[in-house]
């Protein structure tokens, strides 16, 4: 049951991080470039995932420390999918585009991102004091 919470509160998630991105794109990127204000909302990116998790970590009730770190998967593998899929068959991004965001060699902090999306639930338990 918590994983399905989990995808719930994922659903939050990507919601918030499209009205994220549309943001970063009306108001930022015109600013900075698309480049530069991508990478800056990764951090604003990994703050709302954050707020989302604190908020709903509880609802989620989850388990063990094994459970966060599933909740945690299930997000990274269900966000790359999602935004994979999004970049190519609705943006038709190449695939250059869309793993540029990855590439730390060339500026990209996207993989930072994941990894936070990672260990949010373990974050957000310990912030909440969800055992």
């Amino acid at each position: 049951m918590y994983l399905f919470k989990a995808f719930l509160v994922w659903l939050i998630i990507i919601f918030a991080e499209i009205i994220h991105g549309t943001i970063r794109q009306l108001f930022l990127a015109p600013v900075t470039g698309d480049f530069p204000a991508r990478r800056i909302a990764v951090f604003s990116g990994m703050l709302l995932i954050f707020i989302v998790t604190v908020l709903f970590i509880r609802w989620i009730a989850p388990a063990s420390a094994g459970s966060l770190l599933a909740i945690g998967l299930m997000w990274v593998i269900l966000t790359v999918l999602f935004e994979f899929s999004l970049g190519l068959f609705v943006f038709d991004y190449t695939w250059g585009r869309l793993f540029e965001d990855y590439d730390l060699s060339r500026g990209g902090l996207m993989s930072f991102g994941l990894l936070f999306l990672l260990f949010a639930p373990m974050l957000a338990a310990k912030v909440r004091g969800v055992p």
